[in-house]
């Protein structure tokens, strides 16, 4: 019995490590190589994805949580409106930018596709890629950076305990 325990947890072990070795099994048939399909879909909506973790993590609200919790919050009309104002805007320049990141991942993709990747082409697509991927970040930061001027500092900290922010040690900006 122990021989068969010993071989079950070999097998197992050697699957585990073999699995490690093949982290792209099952992608290959995507549409988009580098992207899932839920990745697209939240890029061409314009999706957070967690690129202002620096900013909502730090004390900077974002605008979908803060309309959400407006009542809790005690918004007056003016904050709610230039809230509201702030993520439309915001989220028309998100999904604008997620749109062309797709695109450029596309392009990337395609290069490979075709088998033969010049140096220059490759390190132009990259870059084009990566300078996407930089301003859909910088939007959502600096939708952020925007709200957070229209916030008391009293709301910034009923905010952070509503989502789970608050450890007693918190600074307090008001930017």
């Amino acid at each position: 019995m122990n021989r068969l325990l010993a071989a079950c947890a070999f097998w197992a072990l050697a699957g585990g490590a073999n699995a490690q070795h093949q982290p792209y099994a099952g992608q290959q048939a995507r549409d988009l190589k580098a992207l899932s399909a839920d990745e697209v879909k939240q890029y061409m909506a314009g999706a957070g994805m967690g690129y202002a973790r620096a900013a909502e993590l730090n004390h900077f609200p974002g605008p979908m949580h803060v309309i959400e919790l407006a009542d809790q919050l005690m918004l007056t009309a003016a904050q709610r409106d230039a809230t509201q104002k702030l993520m439309d805007t915001h989220k028309a320049q998100a999904r604008a930018l997620g749109a062309e990141l797709v695109s450029a991942e596309r392009e990337l993709d395609e290069l490979f596709r075709a088998g033969k990747v010049e140096e220059r082409d490759l390190a132009r697509s990259v870059r084009m890629s990566a300078a996407i991927a930089g301003e859909y970040r910088l939007s959502h930061l600096d939708t952020h950076r925007r709200l957070r001027a229209l916030l008391t500092d009293e709301q910034v900290k009923r905010y952070d305990e509503l989502r789970g922010y608050s450890s007693g040690k918190a600074r307090r900006h008001r930017h």
